[in-house]
């Protein structure tokens, strides 16, 4: 590739645009599809063809691997274009099908169309509840380019952005137009980037630094790894134009050690970016415009997500985060002024610049403008990867878009912001989904993740489990954070176990207030949301468990029982022949579980043919 000067690109761009082939077979490579195997769909596809270029042929018509599409629970996913046929669940050997009869006939196979809860067959995706409801802005490509492509993304429109705001705007122009945009950061704390933007570029200092923070390390979230791995260009580009503005000459994008897809591709496509004069010395032929991008792997510790703590493992320091009076916009890597933001901001600001910040402040809440991306997980109908508009209540998330909850149970909770977000009951579905609104309620956005739970989740449990996880990821430099997080854990785990006292409840409220005021970081300081949110909205549970030992929903194993249902039991035997400890009795035909013997293994109900034998809690 030849490195291109401003006039160039803009040539450049335009052949890309109309070299794009409109025929594209896109195979889902998000990480959901590819555990189910929709890289062996995608050779099939290849195999279909039969591997060469020519009329009709799957290659003419441009197979692609991309990143993810969502709707995770129906992969693998092939989507046609421009058509925008959906398949789901699509094996290799449907692989023939969908060659000879879409590609070749112009047919569309019903059988492998997505199937609604009605059984109604649809055929396009946008038509689909999932994704009628969303609007995507960070997410706008993933799905659809060739992550592996500049060319692709090029064709899309990619880094017209940035060569506009080189062309037509001052730096001083870039972060007006994000302040304009009301812009907040994605990463969890919602401050306002504009605002970041204009102190990095105004503090005193030799260098300036640009970070992107990819330490997504939230259970169950997986928004930043989709982008890295599905659009990587579009947050180089969101990054070039954040180093344009705050006069950054050298910038890293920090991954965590479990993402070694993303780091691949993000190589690959700073290696492009490179080679087409778009990264590196003079970029587009402006003189003195350089900046140098490379990636970073954290070694998989969750308080490396905290932004000083990010710094300081940049740096080759220990990954504890500094004093709150650290501000990383004045004094950040190497005590130079630093814009650090996380993937999803970066990827919102091209978008910002080609449609302008009015565009941008028009969608969303008054507090909260724009979309945001979740991962939608738990016990909703659909789980995947979701962008909607601020200020959409959790009903319409979890109802509209995410179908409801499966198996018809009934909705319990949900937990927003990850590990130190909070749970929030029923009485909250209608609250606006924003910074300000979320906060009120004694939760937080943090960095986009939804755990939907129904009503075989025990909140106590909820509670223990992120408060266990927090432990062994405190980096253990305060004291309020690493005592408390372990005393509290250890209370914890002697409610679950049968063990709790009344005093208990007062000493978890009283560490968790302490915990809130005297930690150094947001780690400690939130930590205790899971706690106080439950105890909150689920205080029953606890008594129960104390008062009562027992457990309402039947999930901690100490308060718990196996029971036989008389009427359902066949006297097979089979609950006999596997219960190791024995203690299951047979009288007159009648069989009985000795609770006191049994271990609770659950064995013998996953050996019952008839569903006799079920786990349930306050059983006296």
């Amino acid at each position: 590739m030849t490195r291109l000067h401003l006039k160039d690109f803009w040539r450049y761009s335009k052949q890309q645009m109309e070299k794009r082939n409109e025929q594209r077979v896109l195979v889902c490579g998000g990480p959901g599809c590819l555990a189910r195997g929709s890289q062996a769909v995608y050779e099939a596809l290849l195999d279909a063809s039969g591997r060469v270029g020519g009329t009709g042929t799957v290659v003419e018509h441009a197979a692609h691997m991309v990143g993810c599409h969502g709707l995770c629970d129906q992969g693998p996913l092939v989507i046609i274009e421009p058509q925008g046929t959906f398949y789901t669940h699509v094996n290799p050997e449907m692989a023939p099908r969908i060659y000879h009869e879409t590609l070749r006939g112009g047919r569309v196979v019903e059988d492998f169309l997505y199937s609604s809860g009605t059984g109604r067959r649809i055929a396009r995706y946008a038509d689909i509840p999932f994704y009628q409801r969303q609007q995507k802005i960070a997410l706008r490509n993933v799905g659809a380019v060739d992550p592996e492509d500049i060319n692709d993304y090029v064709a899309l429109g990619g880094y017209r952005a940035a060569a506009k705001a080189l062309e037509d705007l001052s730096p001083e122009d870039v972060i007006g137009w994000v302040k304009d945009s009301q812009l907040r950061g994605r990463g969890g704390a919602g401050f306002p980037t504009g605002r970041k933007w204009e102190v990095c570029a105004q503090a005193p200092g030799e260098n300036r630094y640009v970070i992107a923070n990819g330490d997504e390390g939230d259970p169950g979230a997986f928004m930043d790894r989709t982008i890295m791995e599905g659009d990587p260009h579009s947050l180089l580009e969101g990054m070039i134009i954040g180093a344009y503005a705050v006069g950054a000459s050298e910038g890293f994008i920090y991954v965590r050690e479990e993402y070694p897809l993303a780091v691949e591709r993000l190589k690959g496509a700073i290696g492009q970016a490179e080679s087409l004069g778009l990264l590196g010395d003079d970029i587009l032929g402006i003189p003195g415009f350089c900046f140098n991008l490379s990636v970073r792997r954290g070694g998989g510790a969750f308080v490396c997500g905290e932004a000083t703590a990010l710094i300081n493992s940049l740096e080759g320091r220990l990954g504890e985060p500094r004093g709150s009076y650290v501000v990383p916009a004045v004094r950040g890597y190497n005590q130079q002024p630093t814009a650090l933001n996380n993937v999803e901001t970066f990827c919102v600001v091209p978008e910002i610049i080609n449609k302008g910040p009015a565009w941008f402040a028009a969608i969303g809440s008054e507090a909260s403008r724009g979309t945001k991306t979740f991962s939608l997980v738990g016990r909703a109908v659909h789980i995947g990867l979701i962008e909607v508009p601020m200020g959409m209540s959790l009903r319409e998330i979890i109802y509209d878009v995410g179908g409801g909850i499966e198996d018809g149970r009934t909705f319990k909770a949900v937990q927003t912001g990850g590990p130190s977000g909070g749970c929030l009951s029923a009485e909250y579905l209608d609250l606006p989904v924003d910074f300000d609104a979320l906060e009120e309620a004694g939760s937080m956005m943090g960095s986009g993740g939804l755990i939907v739970m129904d009503e075989t989740t025990c909140m106590v449990d909820v509670a223990r489990y992120f408060l266990a996880f927090l432990r062994d990821e405190s980096c253990g430099q305060c004291v309020p954070c690493r005592e408390g997080l372990f005393q509290l854990t250890a209370i914890f785990d002697r409610i679950v176990s049968g063990e709790g006292q009344e005093s208990d409840l007062a000493a978890v409220e009283e560490l968790a207030v302490a915990m809130q005021e005297g930690s150094l970081c947001g780690l400690g300081q939130s930590a205790s949301n899971p706690v106080l949110s439950t105890l909150r909205h689920f205080r029953g549970e606890y008594t129960a468990h104390i008062r009562e030992k027992c457990c309402p929903a039947g999930v901690c194993r100490a308060l718990t029982a196996y029971v036989i249902d008389v009427e359902k039991c066949r006297a097979c035997g089979r609950c006999l022949e596997v219960c190791p400890a024995q203690c299951i009795a047979v009288s007159q035909g009648v069989y009985t579980i000795d609770r006191e013997a049994c271990t609770r293994c659950g064995a013998c109900s996953a050996a019952c043919p008839f569903a006799a034998i079920s786990r349930e809690g306050c059983v006296q």
